[in-house]
């Protein structure tokens, strides 16, 4: 067995998250640093057999497993380690207001909303790898982390692109921050296609290795969305000078254009340790072995325009920013619903977008003032986004359309 990552080393380091791809990205760069990083706690949602075996790994000294009908398994699993464990929910936000000096937000879903902000009130640096906490409660995360001078590190490969080569000190010589999607599996499909292609080919990217939320946000460009609404509350900007460019290759990740025509533009292989890397090292740099850009191999780099039609969630996400209020919590509530329910095969690949619409035209939500009240309308739009699909959805996506109103595309 390797040695346990020290606990006294420089820096100390919670996993809210630890069993999920970014978590464990994390933790694989944590073992080949062992000596920079303590790991204060981890978190998983349900998988307690993955979440011991790091425990016994990495020796934390606080362990979270959010499903508390797993916690017996959990707890026998880590018999005969010295670590404090606990189950819930609020286990998991107690995990991360324990004092480590960087906390890695990669709890997919709302569900990492509380613990994220209970990151942020504490005072320390917080690297966020999950969008929907930033969707939901971005003005309020941001606002924590002033109040509390906390320094909030953008993880998502693009946003994290982008604070590379962001020059705050000219900030107002910024014209415009360019996010660059993949396109997905389904980049040259026509719209007809789309309508009969299955978990299983949305499943595949092309470029990236993600979990499976992500990889359908990736295939309907909803990612994309998401990461438009992080965009302006990372890095302040309206949703006009924030653009989309389709870049296949996957290889310029974020770029910044100045007003003298300068356009700083960020690349990297497609590989999520660079990003968690430079996270956890920041402001300085850590080794990545595994990771290089080859240029003489990459090939042509190319950019298009995306498709508004084929991928209409683009225009939902600028709609929704641009009407503020609660609509980025209908926005993404909606989706993880409908891609649950896709991915349960109760509705179709086009019908995603169509329950997000639905939902969207049925809720016109003030913004909530806390986490428990964004909470609160995420649950309902939830409620909405089911019965939106109905039975009809849960016995087969061929009839769960008829229920809902035409895309406007």
């Amino acid at each position: 067995m390797s040695a346990p990552v020290r606990q006294d080393a420089a820096r100390s380091l919670t996993i809210l998250g630890a069993t999920g791809s970014v978590g464990q990205t994390t933790l694989e760069l944590v073992v080949r640093h062992r000596d920079r990083y303590g790991i204060e706690a981890l978190t998983g949602g349900r998988n307690w057999r993955r979440l011991a075996d790091w425990a016994h790994r990495v020796h934390p000294r606080f362990v979270a497993i959010a499903d508390t009908s797993v916690w017996r398994d959990l707890k026998q699993a880590l018999s005969g380690l010295a670590v404090e464990a606990a189950a819930g929910p609020d286990a998991v936000v107690e995990a991360a207001r324990r004092p480590a000096d960087l906390v890695m937000s990669s709890i997919v879903g709302v569900a990492g909303l509380a613990p994220t902000m209970a990151a942020v009130r504490r005072g320390c640096t917080v690297a966020i790898a999950n969008k929907e906490p930033l969707v939901a409660a971005g003005a309020q995360i941001m606002q924590a982390a002033a109040d509390h001078g906390t320094t909030v590190l953008p993880v998502d490969s693009e946003h994290n692109a982008i604070f590379q080569v962001f020059e705050e000190s000219n900030r107002d010589q910024i014209e415009q921050i360019v996010l660059t999607a993949s396109g997905g599996p389904f980049r040259q499909c026509g719209l007809e296609e789309l309508k009969d292609k299955t978990p299983e080919q949305a499943l595949a990217h092309p470029n990236w290795d993600m979990g499976a939320k992500i990889s359908i946000d990736s295939a309907t460009m909803m990612n994309k969305g998401l990461e438009i609404i992080e965009a302006h509350h990372l890095f302040g900007f309206a949703e006009d000078r924030i653009g989309v460019l389709v870049h296949p290759q996957s290889v310029v990740h974020g770029l910044v254009a100045y007003s003298d025509g300068s356009v700083l533009a960020h690349m990297a292989a497609p590989d999520m340790s660079s990003p968690i890397a430079h996270a956890l090292a920041w402001p300085d740099r850590v080794a990545v072995p595994q990771c290089r850009l080859d240029l003489l191999t990459t090939g042509d780099l190319s950019f298009e325009a995306p498709d508004p039609v084929r991928f209409p969630a683009l225009r939902l996400a600028r709609e929704v920013l641009r009407q503020g209020g609660g609509m980025p919590i209908v926005f993404n509530a909606a989706n993880e619903i409908a891609v649950a329910a896709f991915l349960d095969r109760a509705i179709g690949f086009t019908d995603i977008v169509r329950v997000i619409e639905a939902a969207l035209e049925r809720q016109s939500p003030a913004a909530p003032g806390s986490v428990p009240e964004v909470l609160q309308l995420d649950a309902a739009v939830r409620e909405l986004a089911r019965a939106i699909i109905g039975p009809a959805g849960r016995a087969g996506h061929g009839d769960a359309s008829v229920a809902m109103p035409a895309a406007q595309f």
